[in-house]
């Protein structure tokens, strides 16, 4: 079992997808982080943005031997890389409902939310592939994030209490 948290201005009693926004680094679903700190992090910068609520921690139990064998659809990218960053760009450009891959889970590096700069320069052929994954590169400690982006997905998080 892994604990995972997820960081925002209120406590999530029931994951609701359709609230989930796009344009983020492996699409529009529902994100988690295995350090509570960076959680904790990510949930005051979002009470701050939505001057609304407290900085809340909401912690999950995920069972990665039960998603393996699921059948359901998993990416796991281990380190930053090529493939990783032009994922994130991908899924950073799509402004649909529609995802732009067909993973129901996503595990990898958490991209620095302050390069939408570089992230155009690299669509416009300004920057390559290799220097696009350097400023992507999360300035704290090397960060994993969980993506869950499917309603099969959710079903393997368990709701637990701190």
């Amino acid at each position: 079992m892994t604990r995972l948290y997820h960081g925002s201005n209120m406590a999530i009693e029931r994951i609701d997808l359709s609230r989930s926004k796009r344009g983020k680094d492996f699409g529009q679903g529902f994100y988690l982080n295995a350090n509570p700190d960076q959680a904790m992090a990510m949930a005051i910068r979002r009470a701050r943005f939505m001057d609304e609520g407290q900085p809340t921690l909401s912690c999950f139990e995920f069972d990665d031997i039960v998603a393996e064998e699921s059948g359901l659809n998993i990416k796991v990218f281990s380190d930053y890389s090529e493939e990783w960053a032009e994922f994130v760009v991908m899924n950073r450009k799509n402004n649909t409902d529609i995802p732009a891959h067909p993973y129901d889970i996503v595990i990898g590096p958490i991209a620095d939310d302050t390069v939408g700069v570089q992230i155009r320069r690299y669509i416009m052929g300004y920057l390559s592939a290799a220097a696009l994954v350097e400023e992507l590169k999360f300035r704290g400690d090397f960060a994993v994030q969980y993506f869950f982006g499917t309603s099969r997905a959710i079903t393997l998080l368990k709701r637990i209490e701190l």
